[in-house]
């Protein structure tokens, strides 16, 4: 469980931080970071909002939602865009408890909206919509010593060897922690290979959501379990893993009672319009078939009114 923050980052995590830092580069204009064509600022001005749209979501979607998302949000609306990234089932926790307010929280998993629906659980959501989808993948070091044999043998040889440092996350906090561990259980039992299982149940080599990108990139795992927008997002080196075909469904919802309906409403139909869907397909999250695929609602879940 992450520690009780501040609106303005005092005492928060270095990534969250990251995250806000970013965002407000972005909105004073300090950064360019090129993700599409320049609007000119009286256009821009013309249509700006006041404030800012807080969105919780996948830490999965760190690189993403900072450096792309944020700043065509941005643009298009004049929003600025406070976000937060974490495991879902983490996110989802400090929403129930109070400790974390939003405008929208973003999963990559369906059930872990579930948590958040019904009276029992707050009335949080009432209802959400698919994004799409986004395959684990196998990312890894290209300087590892074992870089060459994944290009070339079974993932699941590779992986199983004496000395391969292998990353994922905490399936407490973290959907994606999940599907690893279904894929080194599934390897096992397919292949007859008891250190599969081993590693399945293992504790050692596991990290945040946010982290573990950076343990990769930092030389400390030779391969580590990602979702497919997040190692394009990070330029990683990425090997599929055969025979799996697990995947994470990204989903978005407005959350009840959000500080800023009218700012939440903006991002939600950003993110779900072309524009947004752009950005997802660009970078490995395969969109729903439809923009508004048929929904769950708590009809006794109070609504945040309209402006």
């Amino acid at each position: 469980m992450s520690t009780r923050r501040s609106a303005d980052g005092i005492g928060a995590s270095p990534v969250r931080r990251r995250a806000q830092w970013l965002a407000s580069l972005v909105a004073t204009g300090a950064v360019a970071l090129g993700t599409g064509p320049t609007v000119s600022s009286a256009a821009v001005t013309s249509r700006r909002a006041t404030g800012s749209v807080a969105v919780l979501y996948a830490g999965s979607l760190l690189d993403v939602m900072t450096q792309q998302i944020a700043p065509a949000f941005h643009r298009a609306t004049g929003y600025t865009l406070s976000g937060f990234a974490n495991g879902s089932d983490a996110l989802a926790s400090e929403i129930r408890g109070g400790t974390e307010v939003a405008d929208v929280f973003i999963s990559a998993s369906p059930s872990v909206n579930a948590q958040l629906e019904g009276r029992a659980n707050g009335s949080w959501v009432s209802s959400y919509q698919t994004l799409g989808r986004s395959a684990l993948v196998l990312g890894y070091n290209r300087a590892s010593r074992f870089a060459s044999a994944l290009r070339r043998e079974p993932w699941y040889d590779v992986v199983a060897r004496a000395g391969f440092l292998l990353g994922r996350t905490d399936p407490a906090q973290d959907p994606k922690g999940v599907l690893a561990v279904a894929a080194l259980r599934d390897a096992a039992r397919r292949f007859h290979e008891p250190r599969l299982a081993a590693l399945a149940d293992s504790s050692a080599n596991v990290f945040t959501e946010t982290s573990l990108v950076g343990e990769l990139q930092a030389g400390q795992l030779d391969a580590g379990f990602f979702y497919a927008v997040e190692a394009a997002a990070a330029h990683l080196s990425t090997v599929r893993l055969v025979g799996t075909v697990l995947a994470a469904t990204f989903t978005i919802a407005r959350v009840n009672r959000d500080p800023d309906p009218a700012g939440a409403r903006a991002f939600v139909s950003f993110l779900m319009g072309p524009a947004g869907r752009r950005i997802l397909a660009r970078n490995g999250i395969v969109p729903a078939t439809t923009p508004r695929p048929s929904i769950r609602r708590d009809r006794s879940a109070p609504r945040s009114p309209s402006p």
